[in-house]
């Protein structure tokens, strides 16, 4: 699987040289606009192009927002909305590399767009914006203990005042909490991705 998904990343990447793909991602609670770096992360944003292309994520969500008064249990603070399919693995492709960004260059500054994974290489579906700049989601930086960090691979290019009015959504929701995952950052009611497509 992943040897075809490299070449055609490799193909995509020849493209951004010239230009970036853009992508709209439609909400209910407005559009926000990305900008992806194929040249830079071609394995990432051809993954997350095919989920685009496949229309994966429409019907998926806005469902976790971490804010600095909701991660008391995390030794690491950061700023970021999360979204994607959540529990919906009919809609999930196999994990892929991560680009980490040590080798990009795409660092985790405000409005960035990044892989969200558990242990290395497992980014899939899942996806986060970042609200400020998030140096500890680098890599070498202090968010994960295997650091790593996370794959970057674009940047909102309109659409911030959207990404913040998620960040403030009411959150609270039943379950176990941990040192990097906690209940209290999962929206009460999850904003709604009604369709992802490329702008032209």
């Amino acid at each position: 699987m992943k040897k075809p998904l490299f070449v055609f990343a490799l193909i995509f990447s020849s493209f951004s040289l010239i230009f970036a793909q853009k992508v709209q991602i439609e909400t209910s609670m407005g559009k926000i606009v990305v900008e992806l770096y194929a040249d830079k992360a071609p394995i990432t944003v051809a993954n997350f192009l095919r989920y685009v292309d496949e229309k994966r994520y429409d019907g998926g969500k806005f469902y976790r927002v971490v804010r600095m008064d909701n991660q008391s249990t995390s030794p690491v603070k950061i700023e970021v909305i999360q979204g994607g399919l959540q529990s919906d693995s009919t809609k999930m492709l196999p994990p892929i590399p991560q680009e980490t960004t040590n080798k990009t260059g795409i660092l985790h500054v405000d409005g960035a767009i990044s892989m969200a994974r558990g242990k290395p290489e497992s980014g899939a579906s899942e996806f986060f914006i970042c609200i400020n700049a998030q140096p500890e989601l680098d890599f070498g930086g202090k968010r994960n203990p295997d650091g790593q960090g996370f794959a970057a691979f674009g940047k909102v290019v309109k659409g911030m005042k959207v990404v913040r009015k998620i960040q403030k959504g009411e959150t609270g929701q039943p379950g176990p909490t941990n040192a990097f995952s906690n209940p209290m950052q999962l929206l009460k009611n999850p904003v709604v991705i009604t369709a992802v497509r490329r702008v032209k």
